[in-house]
């Protein structure tokens, strides 16, 4: 399969499947990543979701033999490039990246909520150099995770970004050793599974939706999202727990 699922305690893995094509991106492998964020979305077992890839890279972004066939066949309706990028979900979705992320490819982490990288990943998106512009998300997103201007000096150079700084900036959450991204990536997945899965949605959801907005319209976004968390299962578990003090079994609704 180009692209495969499976559950592993509650964690939606999903892995990219073109090692012989560096999994560069072509509209089979877009239609697969939306399928399997699909998956995710609707499995009930699955909490949060990892997304890393076979091979020696994680992506290369957009097959070039298709642009060059004059295809234009990498995106779909819902998800955008590579089914993902332009996706609405509501799991988080952490991105486990060994080797380099390049072009689409680090478009496709910049979609991700949280990423956890080795030292031997890299990232960019050198589309000028191959006069096209990172039109999947980087040139808007990469400039909200990096400095301004280290973000235009990627943009303008094409030149790549290594973990390590990528770490520093804040890019990446966590910086692992090689062959350590998928491990670091479950770990963390693990710890935000330890939590209230409505209540990691709710957060998530709020986050996103008020970055840009006033305090005001960003408090009512929150106090709705409250609301909806304070009528779940859940959030009478979360205070059983603590009062008897054994660890909260949390169901999802």
């Amino acid at each position: 399969m180009i692209v495969e699922y499976e559950v592993l305690e509650r964690v939606g893995l999903i892995r990219l499947n073109r090692p012989e094509a560096r999994n560069a991106i072509n509209g089979a492998m877009a239609k697969a990543i939306e399928a399997a964020i699909d998956q995710l979305e609707h499995d009930d077992e699955a909490w949060v979701g990892v997304l890393c890839a076979n091979g020696s890279a994680f992506c290369a972004g957009a097959d070039l033999k298709v642009i060059a066939a004059g295809l234009a066949d990498l995106a779909t309706e819902r998800g955008g490039f590579a089914g993902l990028v332009n996706r609405s979900r509501n799991k988080p979705l952490i991105a486990a990246v060994e080797g380099p992320a390049v072009a689409g490819g680090t478009e496709i982490v910049l979609a991700c909520d949280l990423v956890v990288a080795s030292t031997g990943a890299r990232f960019g998106i050198p589309e000028v150099k191959r006069s096209l512009i990172a039109a999947a998300g980087g040139l808007f997103r990469l400039p909200r995770v990096l400095p301004p201007r280290v973000a235009m000096e990627l943009a303008l150079t094409g030149a790549d970004l290594s973990a390590t700084d990528a770490h520093h900036h804040g890019m990446v959450n966590r910086l692992v050793e090689p062959g350590r991204a998928l491990e670091g990536a479950l770990e963390l997945a693990a710890e935000i599974n330890a939590n209230a899965p409505l209540a990691v949605r709710a957060s998530r959801r709020s986050i996103l939706t008020t970055s840009l907005l006033p305090d005001n319209e960003a408090n009512a976004v929150v106090a709705e999202e409250s609301r909806a968390v304070w009528h779940s299962e859940d959030f009478n578990e979360g205070p059983s727990a603590f009062i008897e003090k054994r660890p909260p079994v949390w169901k999802g609704r």
